[in-house]
């Protein structure tokens, strides 16, 4: 994630840079130091950044699972699948779609930042 998506997402979630960090268990200085592109922000921090930003926008339609709009062939097999988390694929490491099973969550939400699934949450 860059600076400028961390800050655009704070914006969105209608909170200060005190606000964040307080949201966040993070000191005011860590803030600064991400938006000013200081430090780079973890993929921990990232993936929390995500998950408030769509938990915040909530849905206006119903959703369907990952596993059906990708028409996976192996969906047991998928931790998606197994904790019913349809919508938090991107969040869930070892998912078994596009080749992300053995990836770090870094690599992984590199990818499913292109992914329509994602798309569509974080609109």
């Amino acid at each position: 994630m860059e600076k400028t998506e961390f800050s655009s997402i704070r914006r969105k979630l209608g909170k200060t840079q005190k606000q964040l960090a307080a949201l966040l268990g993070m000191s005011l200085k860590t803030i600064h130091s991400y938006e000013q592109g200081w430090r780079s922000i973890p993929a921990h921090i990232e993936r929390q950044l995500y998950f408030l930003l769509i938990k915040q926008r909530g849905r206006n339609k119903p959703l369907i699972p990952c596993w059906e709009q990708k028409m996976c062939p192996d969906k047991e097999a998928c931790p998606a699948w197994e904790f019913q988390s349809g919508d938090l694929c991107w969040f869930l490491c070892g998912t078994l779609c596009e080749c992300t099973s053995d990836s770090s969550y870094r690599d992984k939400i590199n990818i499913c930042r292109d992914c329509s699934i994602f798309q569509r949450l974080i609109e």
